[in-house]
This record gives C-alpha cells, structure tokens and sequence, in this order.
C-alpha cells in the first residue's frame, strides 16, 4: 500500500512528459478562498517555506505539488517502530533538540541549487537513532518538471523559480493560467502525497486583472476537482461562518454527498476568546463523509521574524495540547493528523482506481501501436527494390479495399459502417430512395395543360378538320414529355461519380498519410478514372432517351391503344351520363300533377316537328359521333335582308397570336381525355423501362468499369522507376510524428510496467 501513491506520482511523470493527461489519476486538489491560508497549510505538510507570498492573488498557476519520502535510503526504520513513511513532518523535530542559530545557519547555507551543501555533523537527539532519521541538509531538495536535471537544494531558489515560471506565463498584471507547475519535492519529513494548489478564490478583480477572473478561478477549480478521482481538500478559515465558505460550496456542486471532500479549517488560534470551533470539528455544523482537521498556521508576524515551520509546527501541537475545547480532539487537529490522514485516504483512493487507470494504459498502448505500424519504417533505410514492392502493395491494398467496399465486403477505418450505410449500400440508395421514388412522382402531365393538348390537335389537323383524332399530336406531345426524363438520369449519374470519390478517400490505407505525394497523385488518377467512365455513361442514358424518342412503339403489349383509349371514356361518359339523366322521383298516389304539364310528360318542346327536334338533338349531342359523320348544315337561311339594299362586311384584323377559344366544344373535350389516356399510358411505360436502365448503365459503365480498372490504371500511372523514391517520401511531420509515437509508446509502456509493479491492489478492502 505505501507504494501506491509513488506509483501514481511516477504516472504524472510519465504523462506530463506526453504533454497531455489521458487519464484522470488520483490526487488532492487544495481549494479555498483568497488568503483562508492553502498554501501555509502545503507548506506545513512539506515542513518548508517555499510557496511565494504577498498581498492579493498570489498563487496564478496551478501547482502540481508531488511528494516523496526519501527516509527509507538513510536509515532504514526498525521492527516494530512506525514505518518511516508514515512519519509525520517535523515530527523529528519536534522531539530534537535544536539551537535556532544553528538552525538559521542551516537554512542560509543552501543556496546553492546545484549542488548540496556539504555535509554537517549529526545533532543530538532524545530519540533514538533507530527511531528517526537522521536529517543532512543535503536530504531535502525539490525538482521542477520544465527543468529536467536540476536540484534545487535551496527552497527560496523553489520560490523564486515558481515566480519566474509563473510571470513568464501569465506576466506580471496578476493574471491567471491553467497551465499547471509540477514539483516533487524529496525530504525524509513528508509523507508521499499528491497535492495540487489552486489560485484563491476571488469576487473582484483587482489592478490590471482582468474583469472575470473571479469566473477563470472558478473554471479552473471546476476542472481539476470534477475529476472523480480527486480528493477536495477544502480550507476554510476558522473564525469565519462555515456556512460562507465558498471551498464548500464548490466542492458540493461536484461532490453533494461529501464523499471525497476533506474540510480544513485554519486561523483556529484567532478566533474569538470564548468560541472555538470544537462543533465544526466534530463534524456537527456541516457534514462531511472524511470531516474536518483544525491546522494553524504561522502568522504574518512569524514570517516577518522568520520564524521557521519547525517552529511553527512546535507552537501548533502546543496550542492544541493546551486548549481546554481541543484538547479532546487531537485526532482531527494538527497538520500531522492531516498529513497521515491524506496519505491514508489518497492510498485507499489510489487502489481503487488503479483497475481503471491500467486499462486506459492499455488501451492508449493498441492506439500507439497501431500508429505506428501504419506508419512503418522510414523509407530512407530502404533499398529501391523494396520500395518498388512496397509501392506495389499500396497500390493493391487500396484497389483491394475501393472493390470491397463497392461490393459490400469491406469496412472503413473508424467503423462508420456500423452507424450508417456505407459503400456500395450507398449507391443502392441513391438508385432505390432519391433516384427511384424522384422518378416516380414526375407527373405525366407536368407542364403539359389541357390547353395545350387542344392546341396540338388542332396545328395537327392542318387547315381542315381531320375525321379521328390525328396521331401526330399524340407523338409531338410524348415526345415532349419522355424528353423531360432524362436530365433525373444525368443528375444521377453526378450522385454516383460524388459518391465514388467519397469512397475512395474512405479506402486510402493509413500508410498513405506517410507519402502525401503518393496520396495526391492516387487521387488525381482515381478522379481522372471515373471522369472518362462518366463521359460514356452520360452518352449512354442520353441514347437510352434517344432510343424511346426514335420509335413511339403503339403496338407495346402494355400500350393502351386508340380502341381501348375511346371504349374507356365512352363507358365513363356513359356512367355520368346516366347518373344525369336519372327520372326524378315519381310522385306519390293522390298527388295531383302539373295542369300545364302535357299528358305525354313532355314540355313545350313537343310541338316542335320532328326534324327540328332532331337537329336540335344533333347539334347538342356533338362528341365524336359528329365528329365522325359531320354535321348536318342548316339549309334555313334568314331571308329578310333580300330586299333591302347591300351593306360592305368589314373583317376584323388577323391576330399575330393565335389560340383557340376559352370554352372547348364537347368533340375539343373527348380528343383531350383520348390524348391524355394514351401519352400517360405511353409515359408510364417509358418510365418504367427507363427506371430499370439507368441504374444497370451506371453499373456497368461507371461503378464496375472502375472497380475493374482501378488497379491496372494505378500500376500503370504511378510504378514508374524513376518517380518511385519521390512518391514514396516521407515528409518532415511523418518523420517526427513517429518519433514522438516511439517515445509516447515507450512511456506508455513504462506506465504500464510502473502500474505492473502493484500486483496486490484488488486484494485490500
């Protein structure tokens, strides 16, 4: 278990020297108010003044703060003693002896960051050797992740290191970033922890700061304890009301059941004389699952007098051992108790999610891996022959992969098949959904008015009426409309050629984002490929039209015919006929009938003699009948201008544009529904075989022509001898983007070993 948290600490390593943090590892994220004392509370835990200080924001960058235990490599603890990485920090020195001169002479003499100060002569102690570590001045440095190699023996060079690092981010007008420091900091007086500190949280903004920093903290803080790996170190000031803390509130938004929220409370020592904060403490005000620990910290007088932490920690453990309402509770006050707790909670924590962390690990190494191998070997360390073989097995694996996807049996790279339609389904759908059903709801009739069919018949008929219905209208009007079928056929062939080079590029191998001129140049022969299959396919749906328009088949089995055209609309003229015609009602016995209605049931009509009656009944009836045998002419001719003198007729001038009158006659209206019944039987017919032809001439002159060709024209284009080295040429960013996979796979598989060595941590509970 003591190992754990040095595991996820050399994890942190790991990543950060990545450059990104897949994985969200375990740590203790400090947050809290401006100036509620977070930073005097990490420095209590390291037993070292090296955070920087001042008025207003001082933390502006996160601080990944990791530390190690480095007594097991001075003096080994012994049996039966507490282990030495669960000391507390300062504990030794709270039971040495120590001369603050000599102290003070300790903390100047290291200011050399480079290299240790020589070693001192051991002090005396009450303890016994076994039971502590002998502390040298030379056992406690700190490391900075952006200065790989360097030991800062020194913790004000840590400071102002910080400061240098921070202002060159963020500069010198108290801005903020998010951008994290790490620092590991080695000492036998710390336990191994995880910590992170965050900047304090603000309401104003404050000199040049800008208008919503309060709203960037806030963001900040959100990001780094959303992590549900993360254990809230919330730190709050004692003589403030708990119910103001905004550490609180903010860990609650993202923790509302408080399971992984520890409460800090601090100043404890400046409250005011009669309270205490014993309640808060017992966990009684504002509930958390881990509870509070009361912490002091050295004041502003005592870094003035500089005073050190070991001092401070010596005046904290008296404070609390001699106050009256805390001297109950040492086992939630002082920074030790907070110290041994964060290791205890962050190790069970770490087990937990070390399960998790190790499958992200392995998953991230398949990603690498799989990079890399399509990335392969630089092409400078290989002969021409190999490249000419390799060129040849880019060429076949992508022709390979473009024919099955067209015929259904491949699958792309990032599985999109499974999500929608892919490859040849594709091209089925723009022939079934968009070109089929596009086709079918093209109405026989569009653009063509009755009006316009009445005008046909009669440029048909010439200068006299003809006795039937001329053909010659019917094959002018047919012609028109099956015409108006073929730009749907071109505009699918476009569909299909749009749809093929999606599918190309979907079937490039991954090793063609090595060579991007290989790359380009397989794409310009694909395009230039099925460019020449459009071409013919175009010619050919063009002639499939050309076909239908140069012979109107009338004898077509499914053609309705002239016969069949007029029996239809004789027997649908004769149903309205006879539903107008129906005898009204009879009336009932006892009803007395019309006096002025003759005996016969006829009206005044019937004294008309017969012949007029029937010239009447001539004239109305029309229709084709009349249009067959003619009309008889009415030899009646007005005579009663005989006597009168003669008069000059004057004809009205002839109109440039000609069209036939508003109201058809009965015999304009049945040649109409004889026209519209024939050019919509002759349409659908046409439509259907054409329907069917279009999808098989795409196939076979675009989709399989392609398919078929696509390699040999490939080979033919691209395998030439002298262009084989420069297509096959990596670019700069290939070759770095392999190097950098090389060194992430090589990281990744340090994590993984790192991860490897805990072997035993589904085994506590």
């Amino acid at each position: 278990m003591e190992q754990l948290i040095p595991v996820v600490n050399k994890l942190q390593d790991v990543f950060g020297a990545i450059g990104q943090s897949p994985i969200d590892l375990p740590q203790i994220v400090t947050i809290g108010s401006q100036s509620s004392g977070k930073s005097s509370v990490l420095e209590n835990v390291v037993g070292k003044g090296f955070l920087p200080r001042g008025t207003g924001i001082v933390t502006r960058r996160p601080l990944v703060l990791q530390l190690y235990n480095t007594s097991n490599h001075s003096v080994p603890a012994s049996p039966g003693s507490i282990s030495s990485s669960l000391r507390s920090p300062g504990l030794d020195d709270v039971e040495e002896e120590t001369n603050p001169a000599e102290e003070e002479a300790d903390e100047n003499s290291n200011l050399n960051m480079h290299t240790p100060p020589e070693s001192k002569p051991k002090r005396k102690s009450k303890v016994a050797a076994d039971a502590s570590p002998v502390v040298l001045p030379g056992d406690e440095w700190g490391e900075f992740l952006h200065l790989p190699g360097e030991k800062f023996y020194s913790f004000d060079e840590i400071r102002d290191e910080i400061v240098r690092e921070t202002d060159r981010s963020t500069g010198r007008n108290k801005g903020i970033s998010n951008k994290s420091i790490n620092l590991k900091i080695y000492s036998p007086r710390v336990l191994n922890l995880t910590l992170v500190d965050l900047p304090g949280i603000t309401k104003v903004s404050v000199g040049d700061q800008p208008v919503d920093i309060e709203d960037q903290i806030r963001e900040m803080c959100l990001h780094y304890i959303s992590n549900p790996n993360a254990i809230i170190l919330a730190v709050t000031a004692g003589n403030t009301d708990l119910a103001n803390s905004d550490a609180l509130k903010m860990a609650r938004s993202v923790d509302p059941e408080g399971n992984r929220t520890i409460g800090v409370l601090t100043k404890l020592d400046l409250m005011d004389p009669g309270t205490d904060a014993s309640d808060m403490l017992n966990n009684r005000v504002i509930p958390l699952r881990r509870g509070y620990v009361g912490v002091i910290n050295r004041g502003q007088r005592d870094i003035s007098q500089k005073r050190s932490i070991r001092e401070g920690l010596k005046k904290e453990m008296e404070f609390f051992k001699n106050h009256p309402a805390y001297r109950s509770l040492s086992h939630r006050c002082g920074t030790s108790t907070l110290s041994k707790m964060l290791n205890s909670i962050l190790m069970h924590h770490i087990r937990d999610c070390l399960p998790e962390i190790k499958n992200r690990i392995t998953g991230m190494m398949a990603d690498i891996q799989q990079e890399l191998d399509a990335l392969g070997t630089p092409t400078g360390d290989i002969s021409r022959a190999t490249l000419g073989g390799s060129l040849l097995s880019l060429l076949s694996k992508f022709a390979a992969s473009f024919g099955n996807a067209v015929d259904g049996k491949g699958s792309s790279a990032d599985g999109v098949e499974m999500n929608e339609l892919y490859g040849g389904a594709r091209i089925s759908y723009i022939f079934n959904e968009i070109f089929g059903r596009s086709l079918m709801t093209i109405d026989p009739f569009d653009g063509l008015s009755d009006d316009d069919i009445r005008t046909a018949i009669c440029n048909a008929n010439g200068p006299r009426p003809s006795l039937f219905v001329p053909e010659i209208s019917f094959d002018l009007l047919v012609r028109r409309q099956i015409s108006r079928l073929e730009q749907p056929g071109l505009q699918c062939i476009d569909l299909v050629y749009d749809e093929l080079q999606r599918m190309s590029s979907q079937c490039e191998p991954t090793e063609l984002q090595r060579f991007p001129d290989l790359r380009d140049r397989m794409c310009d022969c694909v395009s230039s490929l099925l460019r020449r299959c459009v071409s013919p396919t175009q010619m050919m749906i063009s002639n499939l039209i050309k076909v239908e328009l140069a012979y109107i088949n009338t004898s077509h089995p499914d053609f309705i015919g002239g016969s069949r055209a007029v029996a239809q609309l004789m027997e649908k003229m004769s149903n309205e006929g006879n539903e107008a015609s129906r005898p009204p009602p009879t009336p009932h016995m006892g009803e007395k009938a019309d006096p002025s209605t003759p005996v016969g049931g006829d009206n005044d009509d019937s004294y008309h003699t017969s012949s007029e009656r029937d010239h009447q009944n001539h004239n109305e009836k029309g229709g084709l009948m009349s249009f067959i045998f003619g009309g008889k002419k009415d030899t009646r001719q007005s005579m009663g201008g005989l006597g009168s003198p003669s008069t000059m007729v004057k004809l009205p001038q002839v109109p440039d544009t000609m069209r036939n009158n508003e109201m058809p006659t009965d015999r304009e209206r049945i040649e109409t529904e004889i026209i519209k019944s024939l050019i919509e039987s002759y349409f659908n017919i046409v439509r259907k075989n054409f329907l069917d032809m279009v999808p098989k001439t795409i196939m076979y002159f675009l989709v399989n022509h392609s398919k078929d060709s696509i390699q040999n024209e490939l080979v033919s284009e691209l395998y030439k001898e002298n262009e084989i080295a420069d297509l096959l040429r990596e670019t700069d960013d290939v070759a770095q983007r392999r190097r950098t996979c090389s060194e992430m796979r090589g990281l990744l598989g340090r994590a993984l070993e790192i991860v490897n060595e805990v072997r035993d941590f589904n085994t506590f509970k």
